[in-house]
């Protein structure tokens, strides 16, 4: 298969996916995983590290993504991608922005469309319990998809992927 054919089947099904997701009702707080549960099922693995509440670069870091997707097939069973959020990172994966540090501001929902996109390649969110209990944020605030998951850290949780053999990436 060629590269741009490669792309554009890429894209086709990116778009597909955040149609159904846009369907999808929300459920209770994301799934708690411990340190036990992560582990190197694939040859490459990466964490992206998103701890930042800028828009534009969370839409370069979801460009990456598919990027690096591409270059093996979105084949999962070659790629594992994690991204770790913290901090403002968090906003992106909330359903709504009310009662948090970010109320004020409003968050580009096609940017969680993409996202949900790539999950359907095994890309997964892991979410800090820390900044939800340090920002008073209620865990349920979070979308409620089964590719998003609770961690006890996201700093900590970065630190154990590495140490699992996933290499460490963040956009600039």
């Amino acid at each position: 298969m060629t590269a741009s054919r490669r792309n554009f089947m890429g894209r086709l099904a990116l778009g597909a996916a955040a149609s159904v997701a846009a369907a999808a009702p929300a459920r209770a707080a994301p799934t708690a995983l411990d340190f036990a549960a992560l582990s190197k099922d694939t040859d490459v693995a990466c964490v992206y590290h998103c701890d930042f509440g800028d828009q534009a670069r969370f839409g370069q870091m979801l460009n990456n993504i598919a990027n690096h997707l591409s270059v093996y097939d979105f084949d999962p069973m070659r790629l594992k991608i994690v991204v770790v959020a913290h901090g403002p990172g968090l906003k992106f994966f909330l359903g709504e922005l009310a009662g948090t540090p970010w109320a004020s501001q409003t968050v580009d929902p096609e940017l969680y469309a993409r996202f949900t996109g790539l999950s359907k390649y095994g890309v997964e969110a892991y979410l800090c319990r820390i900044t939800f209990e340090r920002l008073k944020i209620d865990p349920a605030k979070a979308r409620g998809d089964g590719f998003l998951k609770l961690v006890p850290s996201g700093v900590a949780t970065v630190a154990e992927l590495q140490s699992k053999g996933y290499s460490y990436l963040k956009v600039a």
